[in-house]
């Protein structure tokens, strides 16, 4: 009986609805209903024109500051073959430092016989002689453990890293290489620390065709550990980047690489715009197309957004 009467439940009110809209391949125009804007924790702000300094947004990798004259040390080395030779440049500073004390002693030994009218003054000459060329092996010897960087127990716990950046070719000249840049951990959208730039052994890869550049950073608090890869952000020689601003917080991307905003079209509407990105430094964008000014756009709760356009999140 139950079956044959007449149902007059009605099915909740759905949350949101995608609607597809006749621009940019399989773009949904998502309503929201006013619940489902406040539990996604919707913000919108208009977006205006702005001026930021010009920053190019790359990665980076964390190493071992170089020794005097020597090469930094980063995940690619191999710790293992650098651990065995600075064994041995350390067995051959004791060892020249051996042969140099028994030259001392030698010409201690020679000057003496000569002022007791015992010796000859060649061999005193001789034992001199001796004493420099051990002397000049002791120098040599420290000089090639330098350049083999500080020792691997005491990597981690250095307080200034450096970090290496490989820069394109056809890029280097657009560098401003006199100022800071910007080196944040991948993902972190948190205030950037400073690294100075420094003069470092020249680098590259032929293969890529890359030059590296190296920053210096200070990690007394051993925020970055050696091999770690970073966002950096370089300073580029042609000034302010001027154009539409938008936070970085209101970017997303999609697995392609893609950066997209959503815009608020109706009071409960989004749509997903492409968008290009010029430069960025802090957490502002400025873009090269994308928008326009007075365009308004959502700055938090924009994956969410994301999740729900794809059905990850409802």
């Amino acid at each position: 009986m139950s079956g044959c009467g007449k149902n007059s439940a009605t099915s909740p009110e759905k949350p949101a609805h995608a609607e597809a809209v006749g621009h940019e391949t399989e773009l949904l125009r998502l309503t929201l209903t006013p619940q489902a804007t406040q539990r996604l924790g919707i913000k919108t702000e208009r977006v205006g024109q702005d001026s930021i300094t010009a920053r190019r947004e790359t990665a980076g990798e964390i190493v071992i500051p170089a020794g005097a004259g020597g090469v930094p040390t980063g995940a690619l080395s191999n710790i293992a073959l650098i651990g065995m030779q600075q064994v041995t440049a350390d067995g051959e500073i004791v060892r020249a430092r051996a042969q140099a004390t028994l030259a001392r002693t030698a010409l201690t030994r020679a000057d003496a016989l000569v002022r007791e009218e015992a010796g000859s003054v060649r061999a005193r000459d001789e034992a001199a002689a001796a004493l420099t060329t051990a002397q000049a092996a002791v120098a040599a010897a420290i000089a090639q453990r330098r350049l083999l960087g500080p020792a691997i127990g005491a990597m981690t716990r250095q307080s200034s890293l450096w970090v290496r950046v490989p820069v394109f070719g056809t890029d280097i000249a657009t560098v401003e290489r006199s100022r800071a840049a910007e080196i944040r951990p991948l993902g972190d959208s948190g205030p950037p620390r400073i690294a100075r730039p420094i003069e470092a052994p020249p680098s590259a890869d032929g293969a890529a065709g890359t030059v590296d550049l190296y920053f210096a950073l200070d990690n007394r608090d051993r925020a970055y550990r050696v091999g770690q890869r970073v966002a950096v952000a370089l300073p580029m020689g042609d000034g302010n980047a001027f154009g539409i601003s938008v936070p970085a917080a209101a970017i997303v991307s999609d697995i392609y690489g893609g950066e997209w905003v959503y815009q608020r079209t109706g009071s409960s509407t989004f749509v997903r715009r492409r968008i290009e990105i010029t430069s960025m430094s802090g957490s502002r964008a400025i873009l090269a197309r994308g928008l326009s000014r007075g365009n308004e756009i959502v700055t938090a709760g924009a994956a969410e957004l994301f999740g729900t356009e794809f059905g990850v999140a409802h």
